[in-house]
């Protein structure tokens, strides 16, 4: 993320970063809860899934979506840690596109209110500081 003029573009440029890499840490997280772990009663139930019959007829889509979330998370943090002009393009990109998704998470359920808030707050601060730069 190119440096802001004056005393103050470093510090909003690493706390952007920082921003960029929980989001990413987050939603690698997330992979986990969907690809790996949904097979627990705890885990599904986290996603609004009472029964395991249920959890048993959703699990492919959480397989897939857990999928999303580790490729989004690893563009985020890939592109921080190669750095440059293009690294920290595709870490944004990734973080546009997990504030979209938690736009849509909420407009699908607003029961869903703190996840979506959690999904989108971190990658839409990464975004605002690296735009005021």
């Amino acid at each position: 993320m190119p440096e802001a003029p004056g005393r103050y573009g470093s510090l909003v440029n690493t706390i952007a970063q920082i921003f960029v890499a929980v989001a990413g840490v987050f939603h690698l997280a997330v992979f986990a809860l969907e690809s790996l772990l949904f097979k627990k009663p705890s885990t599904y139930r986290r996603f609004l899934i009472r029964t395991e019959a249920e959890a048993e007829v959703v699990r492919p889509w959480a397989f897939n979506q857990g999928f999303y979330n580790l490729f989004l998370a690893l563009g985020a943090l890939g592109g921080l840690i190669a750095g440059g002009d293009k690294g920290h393009a595709i870490a944004l990109f990734a973080c546009a596109c997990m504030a979209g998704a938690g736009v849509v998470l909420l407009a699908s359920d607003r029961r869903m209110v703190r996840p979506a808030a959690l999904q989108a707050v971190p990658p839409i601060l990464g975004l605002v500081l690296a735009a005021v730069l």
